[in-house]
């Protein structure tokens, strides 16, 4: 068998002949028992040699039409039919196309696309919604790519709780066509909804958060990393789990940005994974799908990040440390042991979380500041008060503006005893300027006690810090504040708010800013 094997085919062999032009019917005309005329006594000659021709290889292939691409077609021939309101039918098909439909249900069907078309989403029966996904991940339906993977996720997020398979499905297929399509877009809805889709995808939306949005770390993703099974812990079965799924991807971004700080590197310039691996992606996997349109696969670049030891190894300590700090929080008793992690980071992480859920007790609760609308107007009529002796001009009767005053009624609007003011001469503009500090301490102090006693809390880099934040490019202002004094913003915002939560009652640094109802008290700690 090996040397048949390395003999000539049929179709490779050469004969020489004496003749040269011997005619060769067509195929058509050769019929059964007809002889094809050859040379009589073909004798070997130098003359250059013909080689036979296969009548097969006269012909050309015609091209295969598939039941997908006869899809395709009569798609675009259909992309924009629209139908009057009609009454649903129910349609039950395992891969829905337009020639499964009775007449009632194409009726249906294209006044249910219209109403989807314009972000209405009526009940309809699953065969319906996938022969649509169809139309969508063949390029039908859409000019813009991004617009079409738009309508793929509006119609899974309106359908996934009516039809649980949408899950099993609608993940794969988005992420593939933002890979054919090669769209910039984050697949960790993908994997939320697809209930911590593993593989390749989690890897990627990984890599890309890790790399450059660590803000987008989401819980489901997060779980790929840790060698703990939070899933089967009775804190996070319940009442931690809405806390966890929130707080852990905060802290591990918190993390993130503390390491980048400190040592100038982010964690996965830290603890770099292994290379790149090309990997194979079979597209639409069950859809019906024309694979003359994008092909039967793309190769995808995939990093194992989830197989980097030390970095899985810090992701494992940073989701039972942060479940045994909203234990503390929580009041839940029993603590996870042995939990390694540097002191500073430790200390970040809980007061990260000590604001976070003062913050979100707060919401709760309803704004901690409530105007008294009468000491508003009390405010008022004492701003006018102010501004009137501000502005007081020389008039050619000065000894009027005081003396024809009754000291009563000075002392009523100012709350200053009126031996303080009787005598005050309108050329003594010191003495002005000193009943109207006066006026202005013994307001504020009165009504506002609170905030002397914070300021006088708060150290200078405190205070510092808080008026560069209410100024225009204040975090670049409060970055250089905390590198100068060897600190980093995020503690020096937790610091205070501390105090302001014991003072105050309140948060006064709101992710990155003053909190807007604080801004017109800034002033007491100008002084």
């Amino acid at each position: 068998m090996t040397s048949e094997r390395n003999q000539p085919h049929f179709t490779e062999l050469v004969w020489e002949s004496t003749e040269q032009n011997v005619p060769i019917p067509p195929r058509s005309e050769v019929k059964s028992g007809t002889t094809i005329p050859t040379a009589a006594k073909p004798q070997k000659s130098s003359e250059d040699a013909v080689q036979i021709q296969l009548w097969d290889m006269d012909e050309k292939p015609e091209p295969v039409t598939t039941t997908e691409s006869q899809f395709v077609a009569r798609a675009r021939e259909l992309a924009g039919e629209k139908g009057p309101a009609a009454l649903f039918v129910p349609f039950k098909s395992y891969w829905p196309t337009y020639g499964h439909m009775t007449g009632a249900q194409s009726r249906w069907y294209f006044f249910w696309r219209d109403e989807v078309r314009q972000g209405r989403y009526p009940k309809t029966d699953l065969s319906y919604i996938f022969l649509h996904v169809y139309e969508l991940i063949n390029g039908v339906g859409w000019t813009d790519p991004q617009d079409g993977y738009r309508q793929l996720g509006q119609i899974w997020e309106a359908y996934r709780d009516q039809y649980k398979r949408l899950d099993q499905y609608l993940g794969g297929w988005m992420a593939d066509f933002a890979f054919v399509h090669k769209l910039e877009v984050p697949l960790s809805g993908i994997v939320a909804r697809s209930r911590g889709l593993a593989g390749d995808l989690a890897e990627i939306e990984l890599m890309r958060c890790l790399t450059a949005a660590p803000e987008q770390l989401t819980f489901e993703v997060l779980t790929v990393m840790s060698d703990y099974d939070i899933s089967k812990s009775k804190f996070y079965l319940g009442e931690g789990k809405e806390a966890a799924e929130r707080y852990i991807p905060l802290v591990v971004a918190l993390i993130d940005a503390y390491v980048a700080r400190k040592h100038g590197s982010n964690l996965i310039e830290m603890f770099p994974p292994g290379p790149v691996v090309m990997r194979e992606r079979y597209l639409f996997r069950s859809a019906v799908y024309d694979i003359s349109l994008y092909g039967y696969s793309v190769l995808v670049p995939v990093v194992r990040i989830s197989k980097s030891p030390p970095l899985r190894s810090l992701i494992t300590r940073l989701f039972r440390l942060t479940e045994n700090k909203l234990r503390e929080l929580m009041g839940y008793r029993g603590r996870l042991k042995d939990i390694k992690v540097d002191a500073d980071m430790d200390e970040l992480i809980s007061k990260y979380l000590q604001r976070e859920f003062r913050k979100a007790e707060q919401e709760a609760k309803g704004p901690a500041v409530i105007i008294d609308q009468r000491k508003l107007e009390q405010l008022q009529n004492d701003s006018e008060v102010v501004r009137t002796l501000l502005t007081v001009e020389e008039s050619a009767e000065p000894e009027n503006n005081y003396e024809n005053a009754e000291p009563e009624m000075i002392e009523q609007q100012t709350d200053i005893p009126a031996e303080q003011v009787t005598g005050v001469e309108p050329d003594e503009p010191e003495a002005v300027a000193d009943i109207m500090e006066t006026v202005i301490a013994q307001t504020e102090a009165g009504e506002h006690p609170e905030w002397e006693q914070f300021n006088a809390e708060l150290t200078p880099l405190q205070r510092e810090a808080v008026l560069a934040l209410a100024e225009e490019e204040g975090l670049y202002t409060v970055n250089k504040l905390a590198a100068a004094a060897g600190t980093m913003p995020e503690l020096l915002f937790d610091e205070i708010n501390e105090l302001a939560m014991n003072l105050l009652g309140d948060l006064l640094v709101d992710g990155e800013q003053v909190a807007e109802e604080w801004i017109p008290m800034l002033h007491y700690l100008m002084r």
